[in-house]
């Protein structure tokens, strides 16, 4: 039996792990801004703030054996900003890092991105753990992933009696997910840039759940891409829809988004072509192979499921 806290437990990915924690026998300390709807019997909730002194204070009291720290900003709420997002997401998981380092935590399972990678034109068409991290930094989320798993590799080098278990997340989709990702498959068209149409992977987001279990019990220690086998380009993701593909060159959607952008006709600025064009594609080889689990859904089965739930 283990004393497991999760941060950020009131998302969908935490509600789907303590689903799969309610089974197993082991101590849930649930953290959040507001308790999470349906705790298991074994769960029960602390409010912690990660941007504020709660981490120190909250892991101090509780000291868990495990800590899985899920808490992250993908898209600011309306009226916050970079700022916000960087409070939340690198600053956060320096307090939580700290106070785990303090308190003596044996494991810290951290749910990192393929974002972190970043979207660059030289990225091998698989990425695999041993390329470099370089994020981007006119994306918050990209470059604070970045950020994050900087400050994890030097406590590696520096605190090695922490185990790490660093999960490189694809797209998660699953009952329930609506985001801003999700949002480009309900529109009427698909855009996608000419020449550029690089694959999405996904994962379930009961795997990802079934993923963090084993991070957090008797899964090893390491960095590991998470992603169902496969990947679906952009036109295969609209045939599967049945929906048309509208393809424009990288230089009009720039120049359409650079002035769009100033007069608030849309929310994304000429550098979010980069998102289009070069998305980070993630082997599984390795979250196979060494970490022992096998996706029950491969990218395309976790894009139907999906797109079944969301009647499209």
């Amino acid at each position: 039996m283990s004393r497991i806290l999760i941060t950020g437990a009131g998302g969908m990915v935490g509600r789907a792990l303590m689903a799969e924690l309610a089974e197993a026998d082991h101590e849930v300390i649930a953290t959040d801004l507001a308790p999470p709807p349906d705790l298991p019997t074994n769960a029960r909730f602390t409010r912690m703030d990660v941007t504020s002194g709660d981490p120190a204070q909250v892991i101090g009291a509780e000291r868990p054996e495990v800590i899985v720290h899920l808490a992250s900003i993908v898209t600011p709420p309306p009226g916050a900003g970079r700022a916000f997002a960087h409070r939340v997401d690198v600053e956060g998981t320096r307090k939580v890092l700290a106070a785990a380092l303090a308190t003596g935590t044996r494991r810290l399972v951290v749910t990192s991105s393929g974002a972190a990678y970043g979207y660059h034109a030289d990225n091998p068409d698989w990425l695999r753990e041993s390329d470099p991290v370089r994020g981007n930094p006119e994306f918050p989320y990209s470059d604070h992933k970045r950020q994050v798993e900087d400050m994890l590799a030097q406590v590696r080098r520096t605190d090695p009696g922490l185990e790490q278990v660093v999960l490189r997340v694809g797209t998660v989709l699953g009952a329930g997910t609506d985001n801003q990702i999700t949002a480009l498959f309900r529109k009427k068209r698909l855009l996608t840039i000419s020449g550029s149409d690089s694959p999405f992977v996904f994962i379930w987001t009961r795997d990802l759940a079934r993923i963090l279990l084993r991070a957090a019990t008797d899964g090893p220690a390491g960095i590991y891409n998470v992603a169902g086998d496969g990947a679906l380009t952009m036109s295969e993701i609209a045939q599967r829809l049945g929906k048309p593909v509208l393809r424009l060159p990288a230089w009009s959607l720039k120049a359409a988004l650079a002035i769009a952008h100033p007069l608030r006709l849309s929310r994304y600025g000429p550098e979010q072509v980069r998102f289009l064009q070069y998305r980070p594609v993630l082997a599984n080889d390795a979250l196979k192979r060494d970490f022992g689990y096998v996706p029950e859904k491969t990218s395309a089965e976790t894009f139907e499921f999906w797109k079944t739930w969301a009647g499209l």
